[in-house]
């Protein structure tokens, strides 16, 4: 006589889960975002940067989740880079083959300067690196006053014959640059601040190039115009 067997007497034994498969099924089910994280990427993406002096707490969600952060900004062709001596967390293109001619990306519109601009940003970071020499690198408040913009300008770009259009040629150039967060508004004190991206977004070597060009060109017209007319013999 044989003893019938229930098959349903014994748990059926499935082989251990693939820790890697289970894991990635975590994540994916938690789509659940920390409040930080997400307030931190929001503020990047907006503005593309953060300051530790304006935005403490979500400079320091970007350095405690950097790792998190640039897992998100990878699916977008960006990273975050962290200047901490500086306290700067912002955004940079991450192309494919480091393509920087042929620029292709979804989400950031590339701006040219102009030269008047371009030689605005010379003169600010050239001040702005002579603040950190004598403050020490990452010092704060680096100012700069109209008045002392103004005749750098005019030796480089020339005299527009009036103190009112020289304000105006040196805030109009001021304004576009604040757009790309380099400077501050200008004080009551007639100042701007120049704001420490400065560094990341402004090539030395092309810019010290930019000056000695206008400085030679500079120099050449007051040669010309030093020297005396030649008169009939």
């Amino acid at each position: 006589m044989t003893e019938d067997i229930d098959p349903t007497s014994e748990k059926e034994t499935s082989p251990d889960p693939d820790p890697m498969v289970a894991g990635s099924a975590a994540s994916a089910s938690d789509d659940r975002v920390s409040p930080a994280i997400r307030a931190t990427l929001l503020e990047l993406m907006k503005y593309g940067l953060l300051e530790s002096a304006s935005k403490p707490n979500l400079y320091r969600a970007a350095v405690l989740y950097r790792v998190e952060l640039d897992e998100i900004l990878r699916w977008m062709e960006l990273r975050l880079r962290i200047d901490d001596i500086r306290g700067l967390a912002f955004l940079i293109a991450d192309l494919p083959g480091g393509a920087d001619d042929e620029w292709a990306h979804p989400l950031i519109r590339r701006q040219r300067l102009t030269l008047e601009q371009s030689l605005l940003v010379a003169l600010l970071r050239q001040h702005y690196v002579a603040h950190e020499i004598e403050s020490g690198i990452g010092a704060a408040d680096a100012h700069m006053a109209l008045d002392d913009l103004i005749p750098h300008l005019q030796a480089f770009l020339g005299d527009m014959g009036s103190d009112a259009q020289e304000r105006k040629r040196v805030l109009t150039l001021l304004e576009q640059l604040k757009t790309h967060g380099l400077v501050s508004d200008v004080d009551q004190y007639e100042r701007v601040t120049i704001r420490p991206i400065i560094v990341h977004l402004a090539n030395p070597e092309n810019l010290g190039q930019l000056i000695r060009t206008f400085q030679a060109i500079a120099d050449a017209q007051g040669d010309a115009a030093s020297e005396p007319e030649a008169t009939p013999s």
